[in-house]
């Protein structure tokens, strides 16, 4: 009897030992599946960071009509350059049209002498090279000099008036204010190098106080035209619309694009939000807004009912994004909604060429197609948000273009326009105060609108500043 309580007593303590290890491996085996999944969170977010790092510029900056429509070009031969250097083989040759007789100065001939010209019969056609050069002091100073009288019962000195225009000029004259003008709008140059161009190539000192003054003076020329295009911009059909960071003093401002088919309107604002486009566009605007996906055109669309284009500038790159993701579930949707936007693209590109009803028939099926492949995306948070864009009535405002005339399917241009805003930003670090706001503001608006109706931009500088002198109307660029 002893000898079988022994027995039973060794089995329990057995049992305990299997009990006491089986708990031990299920909390080694509990934790190793905490590991592993924390392993797996891990990896996938340093897969979605790779991701992330791999948008550059070879895939987010072409616009999609462009850079997914058009066929891959083939490669050239290994050793062998595509293009020669230099003017390419059936292009017509660019020649600069000459000086007309009002633009040419001395006329200097040239001809054989006597012993040479032996034997030869002078014509009356000649060889011509016009040369262009710099005349040694390119500038006129013209002195205007007012009399004085005395008063011969009290003795006042009485000085004759000076021109209006004169007085309000001051010491540079309206064409030289609007060299300066220019240079620090166009050419991006600081007060510092103008004073020194003007010091060392045109032989004009100067102090950068004087320099301030002028651009001061140019800025309030500029003030009635830029005013004109900004109360325009309500009344317009299409609007391109962009914004990007602007420097004051080291506050974070926002430099507002709007660009209209005629012209373009720079606005510098404290805010991003949508109370800047209630402010500029109120609530009456009635056109069509182009623009990128961001939420203050989210905010503006839905409380003053605007219809909005989005771009698909924008939207392709983010499903580019996805089709080059280290994930299998993303890059086959993304592949699959980029086949559907070629689709959309090229018959777009072919509309001249097909009827309405033809066109109308295959974009509707192209549509229906794309909206059932991307409102079934891969249950990842990348894809879900991307399909978020296109619920219910929110699509409509990617496909405006395809049934209104003069609507553009991307907001490109007005991206083209900001870039000289953006280059400003890095080489002069911004403004300080709201002057140079103001002035930054108007000539940005000169330029861009000026060059956008083919105008020469220096000729409107003069004209501006010499109206303003005269205390004239300024010039309009309102067409």
């Amino acid at each position: 009897m002893a000898d079988k309580d022994v027995t039973i007593s060794q089995v329990i303590l057995q049992m305990d030992l299997l009990r006491s290890q089986v708990l031990a491996l299920e909390q080694t085996n509990a934790q190793l599946q905490r590991e592993v999944q924390q392993l797996r969170a891990d990896n996938q977010k340093l897969q979605d960071q790779i991701a992330r790092l791999k948008r550059d510029s070879s895939n987010s900056s072409k616009p999609p009509s462009s850079d997914i429509v058009k066929p891959p070009q083939k490669k050239p031969p290994r050793g062998k350059h595509q293009d020669k250097i230099g003017g390419q083989e059936g292009h017509p040759r660019q020649e600069r049209i000459p000086f007309g007789p009002e633009d040419i100065g001395p006329v200097k001939r040239y001809e054989l002498s006597p012993r040479q010209a032996r034997g030869l019969i002078p014509l009356e056609d000649w060889f011509v090279l016009q040369q262009v050069d710099l005349v040694e002091k390119p500038y006129v100073v013209t002195e205007h000099r007012a009399r004085k009288y005395r008063d011969e019962r009290t003795g006042r000195i009485v000085i004759a008036p000076l021109p209006a225009a004169v007085k309000a000029a001051g010491l540079v004259g309206p064409r030289l204010s609007a060299l300066a003008a220019y240079q620090k709008g166009a050419c991006h140059m600081s007060y510092t190098t103008i004073q020194r161009f003007w010091n060392e190539v045109l032989g004009v000192p100067i102090s950068r106080g004087q320099l301030v003054n002028v651009i001061q003076k140019t800025s309030a020329a500029f003030a009635t035209p830029y005013a004109e295009l900004q109360e325009a911009l309500v009344e317009q059909t299409y609007l391109g619309v962009d914004e990007s960071g602007h420097k004051d003093s080291g506050a974070r401002l926002w430099t507002w694009c709007f660009r209209a088919p005629r012209f373009t309107v720079f606005h510098i604002d404290p805010s991003r939000g949508s109370d800047v486009l209630k402010a500029i566009l109120t609530g009456t605007f009635g056109g069509i807004l182009g623009s990128d996906y961001f939420s203050a055109y989210h905010k503006y669309l839905s409380d003053c009912g605007v219809l909005i284009q989005f771009c698909w500038a924008h939207l392709i790159r983010d499903i580019r994004f996805l089709a080059e993701h280290t994930d299998r579930s993303l890059r086959l949707w993304g592949h699959k909604l980029l086949g559907w936007v070629r689709q959309l693209f090229e018959t777009w590109h072919r509309a001249t060429s097909m009827t309405h009803a033809r066109f109308a028939r295959s974009m509707d099926r192209i549509r229906r197609g794309f909206l059932q492949a991307v409102r079934r995306p891969p249950w990842r948070s990348e894809a879900r948000t991307l399909a978020e864009r296109f619920h219910g009535r929110e699509a409509d405002n990617y496909f405006h273009f395809l049934t209104r005339p003069g609507i553009e399917p991307t907001n490109n241009q007005t991206e083209q326009a900001i870039r000289h805003i953006v280059i400003d930003r890095h080489i002069t670090q911004g403004t300080r105060g709201s002057r140079g706001q103001r002035w930054c503001e108007r000539v940005w608006t000169i330029l861009a609108t000026c060059r956008q109706q083919k105008r020469r931009v220096f000729d409107f500088f003069c004209n501006a500043l010499d109206a303003h002198f005269r205390r004239k109307a300024a010039p309009s660029l309102l067409l």
